[in-house]
């Protein structure tokens, strides 16, 4: 390997997850670590999705790390701008940019089992590092469809994560592909400045109002005078929505109610019965992720948007073809197709010990020891990982959790092992590997209990499952329970790593490895 910097932990993405991952480093006293970042700046997918009508759909006082409550968000709600704008502060606040690396897109990561350490390769050089934390999360690599005829389209063509701000469609006819979270605030967003709009939609969505109101300048006043009600508010918003969860894991019948609510949001918005049938879905509220939107359903009734309940199978010229065969003619096409989530392509490069990346080993299905460690990847840890998402609450959560098991996963390389010395010279002397076992048995309590939750037995198709019909995605349990899963490291779920010559530590399990 070339010339390189050696850390004791590298960082893998500059989103929630690692921001939240620098801050906790520093916290534990650690400075000794790079973030790796392929753009140039941090946000993650809040930099990423610019889309016009972009917002969280999780109230802003949850969407916020409880390190760095923000008492001045705008609105319950928060659009996309002030959740970037929220990262940039806790960057500055945390004293985080000497520690980022921007347009440093890692090209491949490889286990040295010699010297018990990865070596990185990115567009901006080299790096090696005792631990890495990934955190590129599930929501950072566009999924466009393989269409034919696509490359053939003579218009304007983009994702809703790559949205061209320099191409103006007012006045165009546009194709909107997908009906997930984006495409519901894309469509309202640019309904009024189109000649015609054309939802292609696969499966409808169960859509709920958006609660979302301004926060006002009093109230955000309160907050600063008195952060134990920015606090209290969080609790609040935290508990209701743990209050949920056997809903979706255990009872899902009891998510009929819900779906009565979404039934008349519908109906107050859409007259023509028609265009309510194509909107209602046939599955249980819950097994896709439920949307929140007052102007969706609105926009869609307008006279200058078309919905073709479908999906676009061909592209032929400027005319879309539906799977049904409805044709229409556009300028631009949107797709709001989501991303690669349960084959994320961060996998393909890592490489483990014997020369198989992470991909290869997670060809049958991603599995994780407590959505964190991979068998066979030493010293590798991922934030968001399998499992570890949620179909009610705020991801902060379980970021925050998985934070924990992070910190307590390098405090006990500190007790096994030998510090690392400032050149990488006798560090990485120490490092844990997941037993397959323990990946097993947490895998196998997790999909058991998947089981009977709404996200299995809903009667969807949804991006919660992989190519074989897994839920890999979701965690089914309340944010509680995890954290409680995460608070420690269990060393008897770890073979200890050693370089030969080292002094095992009493009790703890090693594997001589050759120095």
């Amino acid at each position: 390997m070339a010339e390189h910097e050696h850390v004791r932990v590298a960082v893998i993405g500059s989103g929630f997850g690692g921001l939240g991952a620098a801050v906790r480093l520093r916290r534990e006293g650690i400075t000794d670590f790079v973030v790796l970042e392929r753009a140039g700046g941090v946000g993650g997918t809040w930099r990423d999705n610019s889309y016009p009508g972009c917002a969280c759909d999780v109230p802003s006082h949850l969407y916020s790390f409880s390190f760095a409550p923000n008492p001045d968000w705008p609105r319950s709600f928060s659009g996309q701008e002030h959740i970037r704008a929220y990262l940039e502060r806790v960057t500055d606040t945390f004293g985080l940019r000497p520690h980022l690396r921007f347009n440093a897109e890692v090209k491949r990561m490889t286990w040295d089992a010699e010297r018990l350490r990865w070596d990185i390769e990115t567009t901006a050089g080299n790096w090696s590092a005792d631990v890495v934390v990934s955190a590129t999360g599930p929501l950072s690599e566009p999924k466009l469809p393989d269409l034919p005829g696509l490359d053939g389209f003579p218009g304007k063509v983009f994702h809703s994560a790559r949205w061209d701000h320099d191409y103006d469609l007012r006045g165009k006819r546009v194709a909107v592909i997908g009906t997930g979270a984006s495409a519901i605030q894309i469509v309202p967003s640019i309904q009024p400045q189109v000649e015609k709009l054309t939802l292609f939609q696969r499966t409808p969505a169960w859509v709920l109002p958006r609660m979302d109101r301004p926060i006002g300048a009093a109230e955000r006043a309160v907050h600063r005078a008195l952060p134990f009600t920015t606090k209290l508010r969080r609790g609040v918003l935290w508990g209701l929505r743990e209050l949920q969860v056997q809903a979706f894991t255990k009872h899902p019948g009891e998510l009929g109610f819900v779906e009565q609510l979404a039934k008349r949001n519908m109906a107050r918005a859409v007259k023509d019965p028609a265009l309510r049938a194509k909107l209602t879905p046939d599955y249980r509220i819950g097994c896709k992720r439920i949307l929140l939107s007052s102007t969706y359903y609105p926009a869609l009734a307008q006279p200058n948007v078309d919905v073709v309940a479908s999906g676009l199978s061909e592209v032929r010229g400027s005319t879309l073809v539906a799977a049904d065969g409805t044709e229409a003619e556009v300028d631009a096409i949107v797709f709001s197709t989501g991303f690669h989530v349960t084959d994320m392509p961060i996998a393909e490069r890592v490489v483990g010990p014997e020369g198989k990346t992470l991909a290869e080993v997670w060809s049958g299905g991603m599995q994780a020891l407590r959505g964190a460690s991979a068998a066979g990847f030493p010293n590798w840890m991922t934030i968001i990982g399998p499992n570890t998402g949620l179909g009610n609450s705020s991801m902060i959560l379980m970021i925050e959790s998985q934070l924990n098991y992070m910190a307590d996963y390098l405090r006990q390389l500190d007790v096994l092992g030998v510090p690392p010395g400032p050149s990488g010279s006798g560090g990485g002397r120490v490092a844990l590997d997941a037993r397959p076992s323990a990946v097993r048995a947490w895998n196998h309590r997790v999909q058991e209990r998947m089981k009977r939750t709404v996200w299995n037995t809903g009667g969807c198709t949804s991006w919660y499952l992989d190519a074989s019909g897994r839920n890999t995605t979701i965690w089914p349990g309340t944010t509680a329970e995890f954290r409680r899963a995460t608070r420690r490291v269990d060393l008897a779920e770890y073979s200890v790593l050693r370089a030969a010559g080292s002094r095992p530590e009493a009790g703890a399990e090693s594997t001589e490895v050759a120095a």
